[in-house]
């Protein structure tokens, strides 16, 4: 697949009537198609609320976001979205849910794809009867059964043991290099996501920190340590001192002094930490992410 998966110029959303609250401000960033692209950010940094915007379930206060080249409600058929609650008939059996899927979906719906995710599952027990992990592969049994374009997941893993987790990851990567779908998937689950995800949006204060290809981003910073010293012209984004000795995560303005410094790579885990932890850092967007270079090449 060529083109954007994502686009957004400008946007966000406030809410409320008497108390104004920010939820997304001034948020612009490009998702290229066919990536797995891993969305993360403290618990009210916005990461909900910029899926829901993409899957056209909210209308932003301001901006405009655009998905797969249309609307979000233009989109809606080549979208597949799984909130975190998850909401299915609870009276249904697993099977009639299955059934329903493919009705409500019957120009692309993969039956073979949607009985094997959901094959552990009795065929004859009602939803209200799962347990929450049992839920979340009904509802990825959906999204993947109706071979959507594009999956927005929300949390989807959180209530999966570490073995359900990891064989449902594995579904989404193959389905991701077979169909070429692009999925953004949010998770708190740092080091999972660092080896199944190729591409990094971090989400905080309600605007875009970070994003791009998660290599680029990784191989744009570097962690020097050494004794304290200057690190100027280097952009810093985190430092500390213990006794004479400075460790800081930084991105390198030219070549690193390497007389002074230990200079090593910080794994992804370590480098979204960092920025977590230091708000004010500048944020980066690597060329295929920022829209407004789209923009300027059209």
């Amino acid at each position: 697949m060529t083109g954007a998966a994502i686009e957004a110029y400008g946007l966000g959303l406030t809410y409320g009537r008497r108390r104004r609250r920010t939820a997304l401000r001034d948020c612009s960033f490009r998702l290229p198609a066919g990536r797995i692209c891993a969305l993360v950010g403290p618990n009210g940094a916005g990461k909900s609320t910029l899926l829901s915007l993409a899957a056209g379930l909210l209308r932003p206060t301001e901006g405009t976001v655009r998905v797969l080249g249309t609307t979000p409600a233009g989109a809606r058929t080549r979208i597949a979205y799984v909130s975190q609650d998850k909401p299915l008939y609870q009276q249904l059996t697993v099977a009639d849910t299955l059934w329903a899927g493919a009705q409500l979906n019957p120009a692309a719906w993969d039956s073979d794809t949607a009985e094997r995710i959901a094959d552990p599952l009795p065929p004859e027990a009602r939803v209200k009867s799962l347990s929450g992990g049992q839920r979340t592969r009904l509802a990825l049994a959906l999204a993947l059964g109706k071979r959507p374009e594009l999956m927005l997941l929300d949390e989807p893993m959180s209530d999966l043991d570490p073995l359900a987790r990891h064989q449902l990851m594995g579904v989404l990567m193959a389905e991701a290099v077979e169909h070429g779908t692009t999925i953004v998937m949010s998770s708190h689950i740092l080091t999972e996501l660092e080896g199944a995800c190729d591409y990094l949006l971090l989400v905080d204060g309600g605007r875009i920190r970070l994003g791009g290809e998660s290599d680029d981003i990784v191989s744009a910073h570097a962690l020097l340590t050494g004794q304290a010293g200057d690190l100027a012209p280097h952009t810093v984004v985190e430092s500390r001192t213990t006794g004479r000795q400075l460790t800081a995560l930084v991105r390198p303005e030219g070549p690193v002094d390497r007389t002074a410094w230990d200079v090593t790579e910080p794994s992804l885990e370590e480098l979204l930490l960092a920025h977590l932890r230091c708000p004010d850092a500048p944020p980066l967007l690597t060329p295929s992410a920022d829209a407004r270079e789209e923009v300027t090449a059209a």
